[in-house]
């Protein structure tokens, strides 16, 4: 079941002496960081694309990618450590907003790119060495395809809309993101277990962590923002192969009924079976489907392909009636948003998952799980040994590299507008009523 797990709290004396300590950095941070700045905006012009092209520069956003997990034993040290940084930052006049009049990218030659270039500079994304130029050479393609992977952006290397509105978040907004997210990282400092599963609400990801590194990370489809997943410490104790999907009455009364009124094969076609109060299937054709109440029965989907959660659910214990499972439309996760559910988690990849999960319950290899999904017999399996789940709302961190991490407010709970940056603006919202994103087609 849940467990809560206390909050370090700092040591006022320690605080203290480190803030001091942190002021005074800050204040010489700052003219030594001004005067590295003048010295680059004054230097000669770069602009010749024959010494302004590195091919490995276009790949540096993979160092942002590593197993290092957002919680982990110096976790709130480390994000401490990006506040001391971000506050030196912001004493020395914080960056530059990027005025782009076109969608700037590799190979374009525009004034606006000199922003660009000062803002990445003092972001530590792009290096000082390259300078400031209009070119928007390998350097800089490579300097925002890291800026891109820490914000958990498409690192595509091309400043479009959402890239920009990122970029252009104050940095004393981002420090005071830092501060929030360093009580919500402290509360999570004590012992999680030497092996456990993080789901990040914000990032839109799961972790699967084992002796304090990430095993496994997936990308994930978590609630919407008037249907969220629920921030929980609870255990995952159950993962079910082939499982039944029965219909909530919200969708049978909104969905399900018009459905059978426009086509009464509906049900058929998509393996849903009426079961009544003594377990009895009901057929279809003996239901009044123009009654004025929905049939009192259950609507039961039968395991497959076509399944609302396709080949597998994680249960864990809670109070919301959540849990992760498969899904059959795995293109939703190439979305830029993934905040589409109703409040359960899907999981991309969800097979490598549940064989770390099964790993110590016997008789489970990978090649035994995949037999049984094909058999698409209902199969439901019991953990050996629980495995802590932690759901979480963290939108940033930073690890042991000192690369800052940030994510979209989509909730709205850390405190400032500028930071729910409604990136979902332009993206196709599913219709129908919030439950509809498990309505089979």
């Amino acid at each position: 079941m849940s467990r809560k797990i206390g909050i370090d709290v700092f040591s006022r004396r320690a605080f203290l002496r480190t803030a001091a300590s942190a002021g005074a950095a800050a204040v010489a941070g700052s003219a030594a960081a001004q005067t590295a700045i003048d010295d680059i905006l004054n230097a000669n012009g770069r602009g010749n694309w024959d010494d302004q092209f590195d091919a490995k520069a276009s790949r540096t956003a993979t160092a942002v990618v590593s197993n290092n997990p957002i919680f982990g034993p110096g976790s709130a040290g480390h994000i401490q450590q990006a506040i001391y940084d971000y506050q030196n930052i912001v004493s020395g006049g914080g960056w530059p907003m990027v005025n782009a009049p076109q969608k700037l990218e590799l190979g374009v030659s525009d004034p606006s790119v000199q922003q660009l270039r000062q803002r990445l500079i003092i972001s530590g994304d792009l290096p000082r060495s390259a300078g400031i130029s209009n070119a928007y050479d390998s350097y800089v393609d490579g300097a925002v395809k890291r800026f891109q992977a820490r914000h958990g952006l498409p690192a595509d290397g091309v400043l479009g809309e959402y890239t920009l509105k990122a970029m252009n978040v104050s940095a004393d907004i981002r420090l005071g993101q830092l501060r929030t997210n360093l009580v919500r990282i402290q509360a999570m400092s004590g012992d999680l277990g030497h092996r456990f599963v993080m789901v990040n609400i914000p990032a839109a990801y799961i972790e699967a962590v084992e002796n304090n590194r990430v095993a496994l990370r997936h990308a994930a489809i978590v609630g919407k923002i008037d249907r969220p997943t629920h921030a929980i410490n609870s255990k995952i104790y159950e993962v079910i192969l082939n499982p039944y999907w029965t219909a909530p009455r919200s969708i049978v009364e909104k969905d399900i009924v018009p459905l059978m009124r426009k086509d009464p094969t509906y049900l058929t076609r998509n393996s849903i079976r009426l079961i009544d109060g003594k377990g009895n299937e009901v057929a279809p054709e003996t239901i009044d489907w123009f009654a004025d109440k929905a049939p009192n029965l259950m609507f039961r989907q039968d395991p497959g392909k076509i399944n609302a959660m396709a080949s597998t659910k994680i249960n864990f214990h809670n109070p919301n009636n959540e849990y992760m499972h498969d899904t059959p439309s795995q293109g939703l996760f190439n979305k830029l948003m993934r905040f589409e559910s109703s409040g359960c988690v899907r999981v991309q990849n969800v097979r490598d998952l549940v064989t770390w999960l099964l790993r110590d319950t016997p008789g489970w290899s990978r090649q035994e799980i995949e037999r049984v999904i094909s058999t698409r017999q209902n199969t439901p399996i019991k953990l050996t040994e629980e495995v802590p789940v932690y759901i979480v709302y963290v939108t940033a961190w930073s690890a042991t590299d000192r690369v800052v991490q940030f994510r979209d407010d989509i909730y709205e709970l850390d405190g400032a507008a500028e930071l729910a940056l409604q990136t979902n603006i332009g993206v196709e919202q599913a219709a129908g009523s919030v439950e509809q994103d498990f309505l089979p087609q």
